[in-house]
């Protein structure tokens, strides 16, 4: 019996109309190719209704996931990674089944050779999505690659002179097949920072020892203690990624890689400084494929959030963001940029550096050896007609002027600044030198915010704690009463720590006329915050920290953590 056409297929599952099979069928005569494949160009189908068709075309079953329960890795080591990649099929083997999944059922040759390869004749041949086939991929080869603590364990003290330093390899991490202990190490370093969703890499010398450290959620761990005298290679194979200096170790250095992990991209800031015992190296970590949050992704209650997105669209004025280093205030401002970001505004940047790339955006990266500072940058946007300005962080007396001039002359500025809370920007601008009463006619609100450790939840559990542990955070035992709260057990789905990803904590000060009286009056932090409390009903960054502790968010520990003065 002979094939059905896909397009008759497509037309009875997916509800394709006549006049879109008929202009697919077009542009292949003209330019060739498959139809199916010109359909989904023309976005007239899905991937899975392809996929659908083809299961009936072929009789082949079709199925949107893959499961990576009790995957059998065996395969990893007789099959390249890239043959896989290319044809876009995977072997998924289990003690239970003996399946392989394929993007395009007319790949019969690879699938031959595979099946031959692993001695799965006869084995069911199933249709996957080719974003399916390709984390599983990943998931297998990653999960095969020797551990970094058997790269370790293989380096001899004979190697000690050797700095392996091949150049530059291009393409996926994963991907590298390369033999040399220390491009291995490094490789295996990134790909499992990535894995456990680190956001930095610390590479700390001592006098006897080497201690390799990652950031998770906020948190440093100890992740490897390689033998100290690899520092040297580790230290130079890290610099050739990055284009840096490898001779010059006296003075710091920054650079940048751009690699691909698994199905992320990941931009790389690598920062060295030389101590007594040696550079010491720090990575900052950037999943590029992280789709930018939106507004209300950030934690913020609902009451705030309202008032947030009407500030947000304000036509002018300053909203700060303030809080310490690592804090989320440029993952909030990107937020807010890129909700309102749209054809009939102008926004431009000033950063230090620019985190993330926003599609329509002008961004300047600060260059102090050619004297592009902020307030410089600020000067030459002002001549640019923005609508919308951020300047990544108001540092001196200069900015701050230039800013104000810039939200009293109609523009919406947003800044930050890194003060412990919304009061204390007042107080530091303040004390820059800005006049009180260029601040109350210039600041719409100010933001303070801190991040904390979200309780994971695999292993959540409820328990009452004590009462002093919750008057610690402001919460009264006899309010709580019989109430559980919650906190993790540790998993590994968590990394043993009871917590995974993390939310905002938000205090939002927007000065009405009784604060603004206050401020002309006072730049005491603390006389300010009291009133923005008694007059303008301000939630503190320990009581939406409270609220989210009740709502079983986080942790009693985690919000003292961050709140503590």
């Amino acid at each position: 019996m002979a094939h059905r056409l896909v397009g008759e297929i497509l037309q009875e599952t997916s509800g394709l109309s006549g006049q879109a099979l008929e202009e697919g069928l077009r542009v292949q005569q003209e330019k060739g190719g498959r139809i199916g494949e010109i359909l989904m160009r023309h976005k007239a189908i899905t991937e899975a209704d392809l996929l659908k068709a083809l299961g009936t075309q072929f009789n082949l079953r079709y199925t949107p996931s893959l499961s990576l329960d009790h995957l059998e890795l065996g395969f990893t080591e007789r099959v390249p990674i890239q043959f896989l990649k290319k044809y876009g099929m995977v072997p998924v083997l289990t003690s239970e089944t003996s399946l392989i999944a394929v993007n395009d059922p007319l790949a019969f040759q690879p699938l031959d050779d595979l099946r031959l390869l692993l001695g799965l004749d006869g084995c069911e041949v199933i249709l996957a999505p080719l974003s399916a086939i390709l984390s599983t991929i990943n998931f297998a080869y990653d999960m095969s690659q020797s551990s970094a603590e058997q790269v370790i364990e293989g380096m001899h003290e004979e190697d000690r002179d050797t700095i392996l330093s091949e150049i530059e390899e291009t393409g996926d991490i994963l991907d590298d097949t390369s033999d040399a202990p220390i491009i291995k190490l490094v490789n295996l370093m990134l790909s499992q920072a990535v894995k456990d969703r680190a956001s930095d890499i610390h590479i700390e010398p001592s006098q006897s020892r080497l201690r390799i450290r990652y950031r998770v959620d906020g948190i440093l761990y100890d992740m490897l203690s390689p033998p100290k005298h690899i520092h040297a290679s580790l230290t130079s194979r890290i610099k050739v990624m990055a284009e840096m200096n490898i001779a010059e170790k006296r003075l710091p250095q920054d650079g940048r890689i751009e690699r691909r992990i698994g199905d992320k991209n990941i931009d790389i800031r690598v920062s060295t400084i030389p101590t007594a015992f040696g550079e010491r190296v720090v990575m900052r970590l950037l999943d590029k494929t992280n789709v930018l949050l939106n507004v209300s992704d950030l934690g913020m209650p609902q009451d705030n959030l309202k008032i947030f997105d009407r500030l947000i669209h304000s036509p002018h004025g300053i909203i700060l963001v303030t809080g310490p280093t690592g804090s989320g205030k440029t993952t909030t401002l990107y937020a807010a940029l890129s909700s309102i970001n749209n054809t009939d505004i102008n926004i431009i940047t000033i950063e230090d550096p620019i985190e993330y790339q926003i599609e329509g955006i002008g961004q300047i990266q600060v260059n102090p050896k050619i004297n592009l500072t902020f307030a410089n940058g600020l000067r030459s946007i002002v001549r640019q007609d923005p609508d919308v300005i951020l300047v990544g962080e108001i540092r001196d007396l200069e900015t701050a002027e230039i800013a104000i001039q810039s939200a009293l002359t109609g523009h919406l500025v947003f800044s930050t600044l890194h003060t412990n809370d919304s009061a204390s920007a007042v107080t530091r601008l303040i004390d820059m030198g800005i006049e009180p009463f260029l601040v109350t006619s210039s600041v719409n609100a100010i933001l303070a915010q801190r991040l904390v450790r979200i309780i994971c939840q695999e292993c959540k559990e409820a328990y009452t704690p004590d009462s002093e542990a919750l008057r610690s955070i402001g919460l009264d035992p006899e309010n709580v009463g019989e109430r559980a709260l919650f906190r993790g057990r540790g998993c590994p789905a968590c990394l043993h720590t009871g917590y995974s990803g993390r939310t905002g904590v938000f205090e939002l000060m927007l000065p009405d006329d009784r604060l603004k009286n206050t401020i002309l009056k006072t730049s005491d932090a603390n006389a300010i915050k009291r009133e923005a409390i008694k007059y303008g009903n301000m939630r503190t960054l320990r009581q939406d920290g409270a609220e989210k502790v009740l709502r079983g968010i986080t942790t009693i520990e985690e919000v003292f953590r961050v709140t503590q003065q």
